[in-house]
């Protein structure tokens, strides 16, 4: 069965300055208990801020390296998730869960790709 790679996006310097409302994390918890128990969730994690990450580039024959924050950069990956799913309906299917969950005033943004096999 295919693997799929969401890639949260979020905009680090345009942070909601509201916390999400009480009942956020049990949503989240819910869902995530569902998508476990349904064999699709094999991980996800929420990343560090830009600021405590470095970037390798690879340029001309050589490495360079350059630490965070990348403030030339709108959306930063906040968050990813790899799931199993029979087809890119079924993974489009719970990220639209997962984004619904969100409050209505923040922007999230999911980049779903199959992850090829070698």
């Amino acid at each position: 069965m295919p693997r799929y790679l969401s890639m949260i996006r979020i905009d680090e310097q345009n942070l909601p300055s509201e916390a999400p409302d009480p009942d956020f994390e049990a949503r989240m918890g819910a869902l995530f208990e569902e998508i476990t128990k349904a064999g699709v969730m094999l991980e996800t994690a929420g990343l560090t801020p830009t600021s405590q990450g470095t970037r390798v580039t690879w340029e001309d024959g050589k490495l360079s390296y350059t630490d965070g924050p990348f403030t030339e950069t709108k959306e930063v990956v906040g968050g990813y998730a790899i799931t199993q799913c029979k087809d890119m309906a079924e993974a489009l299917e719970w990220t639209k869960r997962f984004l619904e969950i969100h409050p209505k005033n923040w922007t999230v943004t999911s980049e779903v790709r199959e992850i090829a096999d070698s």
